[in-house]
């Protein structure tokens, strides 16, 4: 698995899927939620993730693409960061992990993350950095194949690259 980072916007990646960083209602919202629906179709998606029912901190399901360029959206959802001592990285490593897992089971061979809870989350960019990238290199795969970390600024991307040497 071939884990790569670029400066882009989520809703325009040529990949198999986008992962959303979404809220636990799967209810669409601000920042990537926000524009994933409204790219994909907000209707559509509002819909199709009304009936997946929510899901829970750490977690992901899938729904179709609709609009985007991406087949399916896999919608994770991060947590809310306090102090980094209520087990924040578990619950972020493990939307990183299921949402892998989730891509192997629809065979998507390639997948896209935002930078997962950094925004109204509150989780800091460089700690949330490390969490992605560490655990993204301790997962394999026979079906995913290329992993690509989509960064909205140079800052977010300068922190992937300096992860992704260590």
């Amino acid at each position: 698995m071939r884990i790569e980072a670029v400066i882009g916007d989520i809703t325009k990646q040529q990949v198999d899927a986008v992962v959303n960083a979404a809220n636990s209602a799967l209810a669409g919202g601000g920042g990537v939620d926000g524009a994933i629906h409204r790219a994909a179709g907000a209707d559509q998606m509002h819909e199709a993730c009304a009936r997946l029912g929510g899901c829970p901190t750490g977690d992901a399901k899938a729904t179709p693409g609709f609009g985007l360029a991406a087949k399916w959206v896999i919608h994770a959802v991060g947590p809310r960061y306090r102090d980094g001592r209520h087990g924040e990285a578990e619950a972020l490593a493990s939307c990183y992990r299921r949402s892998k897992e989730v891509a192997e089971v629809l065979g998507a061979a390639s997948i896209a993350f935002p930078a997962i809870s950094t925004g109204i989350y509150g989780y800091p960019p460089e700690e949330a950095a490390h969490v992605a990238v560490q655990t993204l290199k301790g997962l394999e795969s026979k079906i995913v194949m290329l992993v690509r970390l989509v960064a909205f600024d140079e800052y977010t991307l300068s922190l992937y690259q300096r992860e992704l040497r260590l």
